[in-house]
This record gives structure tokens, C-alpha cells and sequence, in this order.
């Protein structure tokens, strides 16, 4: 991919040059023809010595070559392109893998419309689809669309107005839900509205706020406590002091990732929409499992596992989502119902092993 990238950056470089540089010559070029139509009034004697100067100048000017040279560019794009994408995923796909399963593909479609907070869409693609109305899909979808507008609600007043009040209230209404998680958004909105009046200039306002709202938090998050309490001291500078972090738009961005990941916790759900994972972590095997379809055509050996990938997939840590753990005796996975073990030694093996291991030392 970073072929591509450069490839897409060269493209884009040649092409602003080409423009640039062809507005330039045109208007060199229009000068020229300016004043050769100005000595043409005055003496057309010389019309055929002018019109081999304008060829001159034209040639020149080489109008042409920012041209090709953007051309050539594209070409190579086009190449890259071809050389990594040009496969037939129709060779490792399942046809039938979602045969019989036309209602799951509804759910995860409607569900995702929800999450992206398209309400409308949604209710647009379940008529389309004919969808019952006593569905179960459809109870799930309003409930479900009742919980998202809430949460869009409080994101745009974040986003649009910088207004922390309903995301304040909202986790006051779940302060024990947020707790059972481990949460610390309720903090960092108070501290995020700290900030705001911070750096408003209302030192004093903010001081008080923090004395308001900051002891509920302290035996969790003193030490920021204590430095954000000794922030108005630089108040009149704080931009190039030690507490310089504080003035970072990316703050109000952090606070806003964190409210949607905890209200979709509250929710049991993940921030991300399920599909959009699943397509990014499709895109992500695609390559993988072509280069592994053609290493096992080439030594004309089959794929006999079934339901599990012959090769690992990296995937990134924001989607793992549950640690896996293979028993070195067995080889087999560990479960709810066989789960690991660690025994004295210090190796983890999981239970129905060890329980063989016990019984044929």
C-alpha cells in the first residue's frame, strides 16, 4: 500500500504542476499573441514573420510536456493498481455461505443504519425488505433508535456547541452503570468543563467548579485533581506552560470517542458498528488468504478445515476483543466450560488436560 500512497501523492504533485504551469505559459502565450495582434494593425506586412514567431514561441513553451509528465505519472498508478488488486477473490469466497441466512444480513444492515444514527434509512430498508411489522427486528430497531438519538443528541451539543451539560447529566442518570464498568467519563466531563471555563478566563468559576464536583472523583483521581487545581496559577500563559495539554483541541475529540464507547458499553454493545468490523477485518484477511490460496494451488493441496482459517490474521488491538488461548498438551482452544489452568509449576494448560495429566502421570 505504500506503493499506491507514493504513487498517489506523485499523481497529485504532477497534476497541480501541470496546472499551474500550462495558466502560466497560456498567459505567456496570450501576452505574445497580444502583441503581435497590436503590430498586426499597425503593419501587416510582417503577418508570415509572426506567425513563425508564434510557432517558436509555442514550441517553447513546450505546453506538452507537464502534460505527459502527468500522464506517465497516471500510468504508473494504474500499474500499481493492477499489480495488487488484479486477483479474482471469487476463488476463496463460499457461495453458499450466507444462503438461508437472508434475515441476519437485515439485522446487521438495519442495525448499522441505527448505529450511524440514519433512523429514516433504516425504517426506508425494512419496508423495502418487508420486514414484518410484529418482527422482533422492528421492536429491537425502535428501542434501539430511541437510545442512538439520544446519543447523537448529546454528541452534536459536544461537537457543534461545545455544550458538556446533557453529557454531564446523562452520566449523573448512570452513575452506578458507569461505575460497574470502571468508567472514568464522568470525571472527565467535569474535568473537560473545568478546562472550558479555564480557559474562558474565568479562573475563579473554575476553581469553584472543581471544589463543586472534583471530591466526588478523589480518592480515584487525585493527582490530576491537584493539578488541574493549581492550572489557574498559570492562567494568563497556560499555552506555553507545563499544563499546555489542557488548550489541545484533541481533547474535546477523546471526549467525545469516550462518551460514545461507554454509552454503547451501557448498551452492551461495541462502539463500532458489527459490520463495519466485519468488513474491515475481511479487507484486512483478503490479502492473507490470497497469498495463501496461491501458495496451496501451486503445491495442488486443499484447504480441509472447516470453519477455521488455516493461517493467522493480523489484526489490530482495538480488534481484539477476547484474548484466545491454546493448550499447549491438546492444541485445543480453552472454553467456558474447559477453562485454563495454571498448576504449580507455573504452566497453564487448560482443565481437561490437566485432569488427563492427573490421571496418567
Amino acid at each position: 500500500m505504500d506503493t499506491i500512497q507514493k504513487s498517489c501523492q506523485d499523481m497529485q504533485n504532477k497534476q497541480i504542476f501541470m496546472q499551474d504551469t500550462i495558466l502560466e505559459k497560456l498567459s505567456s502565450f496570450k501576452e505574445l499573441l497580444e502583441q503581435k495582434k497590436q503590430s498586426l494593425t499597425t503593419d501587416d506586412n510582417n503577418l508570415e514573420q509572426s506567425m513563425i514567431d508564434i510557432k517558436e514561441a509555442a514550441k517553447k513553451l513546450q505546453f506538452q510536456k507537464p502534460q505527459k509528465e502527468f500522464e506517465t505519472c497516471l500510468k504508473k498508478l494504474n500499474k500499481d493498481l493492477e499489480r495488487k488488486f488484479k486477483q479474482d477473490i471469487s476463488l476463496i469466497y463460499h457461495p453458499e455461505a450466507f444462503t438461508g441466512k437472508e434475515n441476519l444480513i437485515i439485522r446487521a444492515l438495519a442495525l448499522h443504519f441505527i448505529r450511524q444514527g440514519k433512523f429514516e434509512l433504516c425504517d426506508e430498508f425494512m419496508d423495502e425488505a418487508q420486514v414484518p411489522i410484529d418482527d422482533e427486528l422492528r421492536a429491537t430497531v425502535e428501542h434501539l433508535k430511541a437510545e442512538f438519538e439520544q446519543m447523537y443528541n448529546v454528541l452534536n451539543q459536544l461537537e457543534k456547541e461545545n455544550d458538556l451539560s446533557s453529557a454531564i447529566k446523562w452520566t449523573e442518570e448512570h452513575h452506578d452503570g458507569l461505575q460497574k464498568l470502571g468508567s472514568s467519563l464522568e470525571f472527565n466531563l467535569h474535568r473537560m468543563k473545568f478546562i472550558q471555563l479555564l480557559l474562558g478566563g474565568n479562573a475563579l468559576e473554575a476553581i469553584n467548579y472543581g471544589r463543586q464536583h472534583f471530591h466526588n472523583f478523589g480518592e480515584k483521581n487525585y493527582p490530576e485533581i491537584k493539578r488541574l487545581m493549581t492550572a489557574p496559577l498559570y492562567i494568563n500563559d497556560i499555552s506555553t506552560s507545563r499544563y499546555a495539554d489542557l488548550c489541545s483541541p484533541s481533547n474535546w475529540t477523546e471526549i467525545k470517542q469516550q462518551f460514545q464507547r461507554d454509552f454503547c458499553s451501557l448498551l452492551k454493545m461495541s462502539s463500532e458498528s458489527p459490520l463495519y468490523t466485519s468488513v474491515y477485518v475481511g479487507t484486512t484477511a483478503l490479502p492473507v488468504i490470497m497469498k495463501l490460496f496461491t501458495i496451496m494451488a501451486s503445491k495442488k493441496t486443499e484447504w480441509s478445515a472447516q470453519d477455521e482459517l488455516p493461517v493467522e490474521i493480523p489484526l489490530d488491538e482495538e480488534l481484539r476483543y477476547h484474548s484466545v488461548f491454546a493448550c499447549p498438551v491438546s492444541k485445543e482452544q480453552t472454553t467456558d466450560e474447559n477453562p485454563p489452568m495454571m498448576m504449580p509449576c507455573g504452566h497453564v494448560i487448560y482443565l481437561n488436560a490437566r485432569i488427563a495429566r492427573q490421571n496418567h502421570p
